[in-house]
């Protein structure tokens, strides 16, 4: 009690200072440019969840407790903070202020402005059936993605020849990884991630996958449909 006591404190001085962007007619278009930063964690899909949460039905749902997502920090899921217009302008303005502790590693959008319309567009694209379709996030995320050297993806069961992977192998301190158009390449053992993806997006099982990952062309992920796929993929071989 004393917790949201102190939290409902904390919040006056956000709501004085976001009262003059308040009054104003907030823009959604802009507020879905705004969204972009939040797009590499959070779909609106529903229960499509990722780094973060799927924010897909979050107006009035208690903090923590999206039964699909397994990541929740002690701090979020013992807040008792309901998501609504203030406490999602506070959190979104200041995320370790508003609950010490919490594990999302993102620093927050201090402008009021832009809260304003962010706010307006996640609240009309997380109702049921109003998320702009995978299709326009996609193209949405691609040119942010290409720069960080992957790309959208939009199923990991669809791609080419250069992706698939056929084999791995691994000596001393470098992968080699064979795709099925015939090419290896080396890898630093650093430089190759060995990743899950268990979701309807996935590879398809013992299809292994591999995409690129930085900006220097030097590392990629390989991700697999589970875990048990990965010791038994990879062999031995100097």
């Amino acid at each position: 009690m004393y917790r949201l006591c102190h939290l409902g404190i904390a919040l006056i001085g956000v709501l004085a200072v976001d009262a003059a962007a308040r009054g104003q007619t907030a823009d959604t278009a802009r507020g879905e440019r705004v969204f972009r930063a939040c797009a590499a964690c959070h779909s609106l899909e529903p229960n499509r969840n990722m780094s973060g949460p799927s924010l897909s039905e979050l107006w009035n749902r208690k903090a923590g407790t999206l039964p699909s997502f397994g990541r929740y920090s002690p701090a979020l899921t013992s807040s008792g903070i309901i998501w609504d217009d203030t406490t999602l302008d506070a959190w979104i303005s200041d995320p370790q202020h508003f609950i010490p502790g919490n594990t999302m590693t993102f620093p927050g959008v201090k402008d009021a402005r832009q809260r304003v319309d962010l706010l307006a567009f996640l609240k009309d694209a997380t109702q049921p059936g109003h998320a702009p379709s995978r299709a326009q996030r996609d193209k949405q995320m691609g040119g942010m993605m290409g720069m960080m050297g992957g790309g959208a993806v939009p199923s990991l069961k669809k791609l080419e020849p250069d992706q698939r992977v056929a084999k791995i192998t691994h000596c001393r301190d470098t992968y080699r990884v064979t795709t099925e158009d015939g090419k290896t390449r080396a890898f630093w053992e650093r430089n190759l991630r060995l990743m899950t993806d268990a979701s309807d997006r996935g590879p398809e099982k013992n299809a292994p996958v591999i995409v690129a990952a930085g900006m220097m062309g030097d590392r990629a992920d390989v991700i697999f449909a589970s875990p048990e796929e990965i010791s038994a993929f990879i062999a031995s071989a100097c």
